[in-house]
């Protein structure tokens, strides 16, 4: 997991902004169809994070900045597909979090535990529309590539 030799095939900005933007549209739309479906299922109105406004930012800056990282670890990591393959679930459930104590501390109007659910898999919606085009514009180098 060092980071010392890059690999030959580097990613390239070009690339890095296609996957983003796929990941950002894909993730908008998953997350649409989620928030849709919890409005459908009882959210209240008053959760406001249930809305495009809210979530529609939340959703593009965090398909960029995935990206971003992605693309860091490629170029950078020996063993991306190795580093990529323990980090991105553990930074999914570290997003998490805020959702968790939104839970909690029901802080915001209309917070009900559907709407935080709903939340929760739009995480995951992201993750499922954005990790696959990074793979495909970004691939990790693992080990065995080296060799």
């Amino acid at each position: 997991m060092t980071a010392t030799a890059a690999p030959t095939r580097r990613a390239t900005w070009k690339a890095t902004f296609a996957a983003a933007a796929i990941g950002a549209v894909g993730g908008l739309v998953v997350n649409t169809l989620i928030a849709v479906a919890a409005r459908a299922l009882g959210a209240p109105d008053e959760f406001q994070q249930l809305t495009l406004p809210v979530y529609g930012p939340l959703t593009v800056i965090g398909a960029l900045i995935a990206a971003i990282a992605w693309r860091s670890i490629v170029n950078r990591s020996r063993n991306a597909a190795g580093v990529l393959r323990i980090l991105v679930p553990v930074v999914l459930v570290l997003s998490l979090i805020p959702d968790v104590l939104l839970l909690s501390s029901k802080s915001q109007p209309g917070t009900t535990t559907g709407g935080v659910i709903a939340l929760i898999l739009m995480h995951f919606g992201v993750a499922v529309a954005a990790v696959p085009a990074f793979q495909r514009l970004m691939p990790p180098r693992s080990h065995d590539d080296a060799r």
